[in-house]
This record gives C-alpha cells, sequence and structure tokens, in this order.
C-alpha cells in the first residue's frame, strides 16, 4: 500500500516546483513518527536537501536513516538529491554530517 501510495504521490506532484515537492513528500518518505520532528526547509543549488529539526535528540533517529530518506524523497518527488544536511529548526546553526554520539 504504501508503495502504492508514493507512486501516487509521484505523479501528483509533476506541476510543483522542487521544494514544494520534497515537502510534500516529507511525510510518506520518512513516516509519521519522524515527519513531525523536522521539515524540508531548502534545497540548495548543489542538491542537497537542507532538514530543520527540532532538537539535536532527533539527529541520531535522522542520521540513522539519511540514505533511506535521501533516496525515498529523490524517488517520490522526482528530484536529484546530492545529500541531505541536518539543522535545529530555528537555529540556522548546521549540525555535523556524522552524529556527535558515541555507540557503547
Amino acid at each position: 500500500m504504501r508503495d502504492l501510495l508514493r507512486g501516487s504521490l509521484a505523479r501528483s506532484l509533476r506541476d510543483l516546483t522542487p521544494e514544494d515537492r520534497l515537502a510534500a513528500a516529507w511525510p510518506v518518505a520518512c513516516g509519521s513518527a519522524l515527519a513531525g520532528r523536522g521539515e524540508v526547509l531548502r534545497l540548495d543549488e548543489e542538491g542537497v536537501l537542507h532538514i530543520g529539526v527540532i532538537g539535536p535528540e532527533w539527529l541520531r533517529q535522522f542520521l540513522a536513516v539519511r540514505s533511506q530518506l535521501a533516496a525515498d524523497l529523490a524517488r517520490i518527488s522526482g528530484v536529484a538529491i546530492s545529500g541531505i544536511h541536518f539543522e535545529e529548526k530555528g537555529s540556522g546553526r548546521p549540525w555535523p554530517p556524522t552524529p556527535p554520539f558515541r555507540s557503547k
């Protein structure tokens, strides 16, 4: 069912701007658990998608699914993404590309 929804959404997004297509694809690509914890901020000239996240406690979750999320967003939206960059929502502070957390 999820694949059917993704395909249907991709067809309905064709007339939107790339950023609007990515924003519309966001909740489908990342699922309800993560969708409310982050949002599409912008797509830069290099194709890097900037995502605002509500706080550092969610960084680990987003980083764990970064590759799959990028692939799903690109497939659903039809927009090429060269990477995903996370930043704390509202602060404009970028987060490092790898988590500052260490596994024990």
